[in-house]
């Protein structure tokens, strides 16, 4: 155990972590609330035994709350998807991960010098305009994007994954200082993540400095994902009537995207009509959760190179995860479950969008 102090912000974060109230954990630990309260407020920290229940209960070493104050994202600045099924728990959660994630990625960044932030803020923009302006500035022109992770990170976005106990969150995103970040439940179809990133990088793009809130910033979000995964030219010059189901199901491979969203998209652009549409909804039902011909999931190519290099160089994912004073489990579920260094160094890797980086010297 640490000789430094008890922090008590660092209990707070783990709670957090945990989705559990005050009240929760303390019938958890066999404790009053106003305990946990005076732990927490600093008034007194918890005996040696305490927290030896605590950190069992809450699944992080007791180190961890011994240690410098950690930074955890400002809700009112962060993008939540799905507010309306997302409990306060699974916000807390999500918060609790981010604050880790923010942890994690200041000890990445000081090891590796990693691509500059690449991403404009165009906040006055309609989002389909904001779309073509993103895909100007990143020299896409209208082709497909071979794979939205990689190219976000090429820009400079750090990204991390979500797990289970925060599903209802879907994905978000905020910006730390001049950093965009953005999380993903990989949990989902991969079609489905790549829309989930599209839309966090409208936020990104759309709402850096505040703007609409709610379900009008979602639309403006869903615009943009749309728009910058399917452009207008790319649609028009690929897609020929009649379209089927079956011909939907081919045509959305090339942009990657799910056959409902596609079919949205068809639909805006007045491709389909009306009732082309609400017939196609039904025949669509069946895939509403279950994609048919799946495409393979993206993976971080940036975390994919770091620990690639940090495995080269003795350093395992527990070495790591004890530097941080959390779990292997913790840090798995952060990082796409680190497949990317430390199960097959191959799959959902390619040159697009290629993330430079060099270890710091």
């Amino acid at each position: 155990m640490s000789n430094e102090a008890f922090n008590p912000q660092r209990l707070l974060v783990a709670r957090l972590r945990r989705g559990l109230t005050k009240t929760k954990l303390a019938e958890h630990v066999s404790l009053q609330p106003r305990s946990i309260s005076a732990f927490e407020k600093d008034e007194f920290p918890p005996s040696a035994g305490t927290l030896t229940k605590l950190a069992k209960q809450l699944r992080f070493p007791a180190n961890f709350f011994f240690g410098p104050d950690l930074e955890i994202p400002d809700t009112r600045s962060v993008s939540f998807r799905a507010l309306s099924r997302m409990t306060a728990g699974e916000r807390n959660a999500a918060m609790g991960a981010g604050a880790l994630a923010l942890a994690l990625n200041d000890w990445l960044d000081g090891r590796f010098v990693l691509p500059l932030p690449g991403v404009s803020d165009l906040r006055s923009e309609e989002p389909e305009i904001a779309a073509e302006v993103i895909r100007s500035d990143w020299g896409l022109g209208y082709q497909a994007i071979p794979n939205l992770i990689h190219l976000l990170e090429s820009k400079g976005v750090r990204i991390y994954s979500l797990t289970q106990d925060t599903r209802n969150v879907d994905a978000f995103s905020f910006w730390k200082g001049g950093t965009p970040f953005i999380f993903l439940d990989r949990s989902k179809t991969a079609e489905r993540i790549r829309f989930d990133a599209a839309h966090e990088l409208g936020h990104l793009v759309l709402h850096k400095h505040g703007g609409p809130i709610g379900q009008d910033a979602e639309t403006q979000a869903n615009a943009f994902a749309s728009a910058f995964l399917m452009p207008p030219s790319s649609v028009f010059r690929i897609v020929t009537r009649p379209v089927t189901l079956p011909r939907l199901i081919q045509l959305k491979k090339t942009w990657g995207v799910s056959v409902v969203a596609l079919a949205y998209r068809l639909h805006k652009l007045r491709v389909l009509s009306d009732w082309q549409y609400r017939s196609m909804c039904i025949e669509m039902a069946p895939y509403r959760r279950n994609e048919p011909e799946p495409m393979k999931h993206e993976m971080s190519q940036v975390l994919y190179k770091m620990f690639s290099t940090l495995r080269a160089e003795g350093i395992n994912k527990s070495q790591i995860a004890k530097e941080l004073c959390i779990s292997t489990a913790e840090l798995e579920s952060l990082t796409f479950g680190m497949d990317v260094a430390y199960g097959d160094l191959t799959a959902g890797h390619s040159t697009s969008g290629r993330a430079d980086l060099k270890l710091v010297e």
